[in-house]
């Protein structure tokens, strides 16, 4: 990557700083840049024709954070694009965010089709895949983390927007399941690189998929309608899904166990894990004094796997709640192997139980059934189902995983501590980020602690 930046967007330095955290995917919510420069930048191809947008490819740095661009420039932006405008170049042109562009970005596909480097970066299709060209293309706007481009109804394309040396977790995670035969994934299409850094992950469209987050927050508002009825006699119950969506992510940890292999850890390892459960609480604590009275019972359920002889770790999703699994006319997928993205990347490609993308899952049941009423007055009832319904796709999903692999309830002490370190977790993050939402993981440690 020694392509020199281009001396009209080296200015975008003095815009980088305002536009990047109003952007869903910006690293440091709630904390101003204090500087940003252009690290990279590279032209894709000029405007064919007079007034034409341009593209480029830029690395930035804001803070010691780097991020990717995709860049239209052009001498004034239209207006169905002026919301996505980055800044003004000092020669007068103008740059504004190309993934929003469809006509820009159906252009990628072409440069994936000639196997090019174009920007000095590789666009590569996965071994015997023919890219098709000419799709139209659109923006996904649901993601937190990276920008997904759809083309047609064939591929969809992640750009990660914040790129980390070396390989990615995603895209080999993904490979792996492919290679061990698995349904439960999108097959690889093309990954699009530098020699040191994965920049986009190409993968095939599931367009007859429905995301996990809104068909049980539907099941949810069919409940919460009704609220003189059960989880289990309303309308839209989700518990058959959340059952086989339970056996799709066994079969997930099945098959990347095959496919990557496990191994055994020991009691030490188990000590190590308890002492990061505690440094993390430690930490909350200090921002969230409201979870202090939980203090001595979760000091408990984490000292407890001190105790344990041992388990067995493995590569897993390491992110998995809700919003990560997709449900197609075929059954359950899921999407995004990237891990934790707070996590360094060490952390990340670390192998670790089963059981925490269990516990994940498990906490955003309690996401799904509790969020419609973060802010509301308490309403008895309202609650009452709501913790129910949680409380039957919880237990409907570890039914279903038991149905594939083990079942995840015979490791209480493990499953409980590894929940109640995700509460925790969330605990810090609601407070830093969605006040009214603190009481939805409070509840869950409460919950969770109240049992013996």
């Amino acid at each position: 990557m020694t392509t020199r930046p281009l001396p009209a967007v080296a200015s975008l330095a003095d815009d980088l700083p305002t536009w990047l955290p109003a952007q869903r995917w910006f690293a440091a919510k709630g904390r101003d840049i204090g500087s940003a420069q252009v690290e990279r930048a590279a032209l894709l191809w000029e405007g064919a024709e007079p007034g034409a947008p341009s593209l480029l490819h830029a690395l930035v740095d804001a803070d010691g954070e780097r991020y990717q661009l995709l860049l239209g420039v052009v001498d004034e932006v239209p207006d169905h694009l002026r919301g996505a405008l980055v800044g003004q170049l000092e020669d007068g042109l103008h740059a504004y965010d190309a993934t929003h562009d469809a006509e820009l970005m159906g252009g990628l596909l072409d440069l994936f089709a000639a196997h090019s480097t174009a920007g000095g970066v590789d666009w590569l299709p996965e071994p015997g895949v023919e890219i098709q060209t000419g799709l139209r293309a659109r923006p996904i706007g649901v993601e937190q983390s990276n920008t997904s481009i759809v083309f047609g109804e064939h591929y969809i394309l992640k750009v990660y927007r914040r790129p980390v040396l070396g390989e990615s977790r995603d895209v080999e995670l993904h490979r792996a399941l492919a290679g061990a035969g698995s349904t439960r994934v999108a097959a690889p299409v093309a990954v699009m690189r530098t020699d040191d850094t994965v920049l986009g992950f190409a993968q095939r469209f599931l367009g007859d998929a429905a995301e996990g987050w809104a068909t049980a927050t539907a099941s949810v508002r069919d409940l919460l309608a009704e609220a003189d009825l059960h989880a289990g006699e309303a309308g839209g119950d989700f518990a058959g899904e959340a059952r086989r969506l339970g056996a799709a992510v066994a079969a997930v940890h099945a098959d990347l166990a095959t496919a990557l292999g496990t191994e055994p850890v020991g009691q030490a390892e188990m000590a190590a894990g308890a002492d990061a459960m505690h440094a993390r609480l430690d930490s909350v604590l200090r921002e969230v004094p409201a979870l202090a009275e939980h203090e001595p019972v979760l000091r408990a359920a984490f000292d407890a796997v001190r105790g344990l002889p041992g388990t067995t770790v493995q590569q897993v999703h390491g992110d998995l709640h809700l919003g990560q699994v997709l449900r197609t006319t075929t059954g359950w997928v899921l999407i995004d192997f990237e891990g934790e993205p707070d996590a360094p990347p060490a952390e990340r490609d670390r192998a670790k139980s089963p059981l925490r993308d269990v516990a994940g899952m498990l906490r955003s049941f309690d996401y799904a059934a509790l969020h419609l009423l973060a802010g509301e007055d308490p309403d008895n009832q309202r609650l009452t189902r709501a913790a129910e319904w949680a409380e039957r796709n919880r237990s409907a999903f570890c039914d279903g995983y038991a149905e594939v692999g083990a079942d995840p309830r015979a490791d209480a002490v493990l499953l409980r501590a590894f929940e109640l370190d995700k509460a925790v977790y969330e605990v810090g993050y609601e407070h830093r980020n969605r006040p009214d939402w603190v009481p939805i993981p409070l509840a869950a440690i409460t919950r969770v602690t109240a049992r013996r």
